[in-house]
């Protein structure tokens, strides 16, 4: 099916009840499973805890599995639903969401490694404790880092989609520029360690609330749209 011929309410369904997804799985791994887990500045009692809490390790990958890959479901939908309002800025802001993902991704194959080192005979007998905790350490910041230094791509992508948003005539013109300052959160956040790592930003914790916002206007008003109002 050509993609200008996919209804544009199913398009606004698949986009928010794939973030509605993202806003599920990603608390329970992000705020629920990793800190019970990982304990900064503790690797030895990190690695008994990941150990000893194998499935909940797994649901947490699985957990972020879930939510990039529902990032790139997003993607796709948000483009066929802006496309309308300007179609190659539209496929350049699908395309700051894929590589988010796709760098998400790549970052959580470092998860996936501890995974193998732990469970791995041959590992536990080639590295001495030290090493090995080394080895996960490096892991789980290779992780963080990898997935942090993606979430500069995302701000971007909320920030074009806030401008696409803003520019159409079939949603409101708040979700965009809510979407835009949840857009900024994410840059200043992603930004902060390397251009100002003193300064409190703890206000950025709430700009992401635009993002729910939307979510809830896709499935509710926004699959409901017809194709006359686009």
């Amino acid at each position: 099916m050509p993609s200008n011929k996919i209804s544009f309410r199913t398009a606004a369904l698949v986009a928010g009840l794939s973030i509605l997804t993202m806003a599920i799985a990603a608390p329970i791994a992000e705020i629920y499973a990793y800190p019970k887990l990982v304990i900064w500045g503790n690797i030895a009692k990190t690695v008994q805890n990941i150990i000893a809490n194998e499935p909940l390790f797994r649901a947490c990958i699985f957990c972020y599995l879930v939510t990039f890959l529902c990032d790139m479901l997003a993607a796709w939908a948000l483009y066929v639903l802006l496309k309308p309002v300007n179609e190659h800025l539209s496929l350049l802001t699908a395309w700051f969401r894929l590589v988010y993902a796709i760098i998400a991704l790549v970052a959580l194959v470092n998860l996936v490694t501890i995974l193998k080192l732990l469970n791995n005979a041959d590992y536990l007998k080639v590295f001495q404790p030290d090493q090995l905790n080394a080895q996960v350490e490096l892991s789980l910041n290779a992780f963080k880092n990898g997935w942090y230094f993606g979430i500069l791509f995302f701000g971007i992508h909320l920030g074009l989609l806030g401008y696409l948003v803003f520019r159409s005539d079939y949603i409101p013109k708040i979700l965009g520029i809510l979407l835009i300052i949840a857009g900024a959160g994410y840059l200043i956040n992603a930004l902060k360690p390397f251009l100002f790592p003193g300064i409190n930003l703890d206000f950025t914790k709430f700009t992401f609330y635009g993002e729910l916002i939307f979510m809830l206007w896709l499935i509710i008003k926004g699959s409901r749209l017809q194709e006359s109002q686009v």
